[in-house]
């Protein structure tokens, strides 16, 4: 007499702990963004959404002519534009809390060695990131500004509209914050052996062509923010690669570290 099949009896209890995740997963998400919310009301207070715009538009007032403000072209731009620079000043504040959370919800389902590599890579990605948008700010803005108006003709009078220097800001925070980046990804690729140290070192003048390439193509056309943009890159894939030795070094599993008794 033929068994019956046991397919029920496979997927018996595996509903309640996919629901449990679920639910974890839920309450992760409503803390992040309950500590967003909560960083947005105190900055709405203090120091308000017009200071925020102020202060993130001060690199490009500094270099405009005397007399000159910048326009909203929108009748809405006047509001939505610094409850916008609100959100992102919240998001950026709160992004420890919610990359705990991240990092909360995904380390129980990590052995040791992996903990050991994750929450490093969080960390420093963190900070990275960070490093990457105050360069932008305090240095590469008030550079690229003064360049580009040293070019602007006597006749023209420059009065820059508000929305379109929010997405300016934007494009150059990302694409300075992602760059900044560059040893995460060198130490994720190294240690899950995609590519080994050397042939890194080997890549090393491709890069240096392909930082260029990208600086050209996400920056505004001219040669100061390209190169402050290239440059770093560079170093930082350097760093890269000595991060990798490092953490390959210390993050192996247990069957894969050298037998110490040899």
């Amino acid at each position: 007499m033929s068994q019956p099949t046991n397919s029920e009896d496979e997927l018996a209890g595996t509903e309640q702990p996919f629901v449990a995740h679920l639910m974890e997963l839920r309450d992760r998400l409503m803390r992040a963004v309950i500590a967003v919310g909560i960083v947005a009301a105190v900055l709405f207070f203090w120091p308000g959404p017009g200071q925020l715009y102020d202060l993130l538009a001060a690199p490009l007032v500094a270099h405009l002519p005397q007399g000159a403000t910048m326009i909203a072209t929108s009748v809405i731009s006047p509001f939505m534009v610094p409850l916008k620079i609100l959100l992102l000043a919240a998001f950026l504040v709160a992004l420890p809390v919610v990359l705990y959370q991240v990092w909360a919800f995904i380390a129980p389902g990590l052995y040791s060695h992996e903990k050991r590599l994750v929450l490093p890579l969080v960390i420093s990605s963190t900070v990275l990131f960070f490093m990457g948008v105050a360069f932008c700010y305090f240095f590469v803005f008030g550079q690229v500004f003064s360049f580009i108006q040293s070019f602007a003709p006597k006749s023209i009078t420059a009065a820059p509209d508000i929305e379109a220097y929010l997405g300016f800001v934007m494009t150059m925070f990302l694409a300075f914050g992602l760059a900044f980046e560059v040893p995460i990804a060198v130490v994720v690729l190294a240690r899950l052996e995609v590519v080994t140290v050397d042939k890194l070192k080997s890549f090393r003048g491709y890069f240096v062509v392909a930082a260029f390439i990208v600086a050209a193509i996400v920056t505004p056309p001219d040669v100061v923010s390209q190169l402050a943009l290239a440059i770093p890159m560079c170093l930082l894939y350097e760093l890269g690669i000595w991060a990798a030795r490092l953490f390959i070094r210390h993050t192996k599993a247990p069957e894969d570290a050298p037998d110490q008794a040899a």
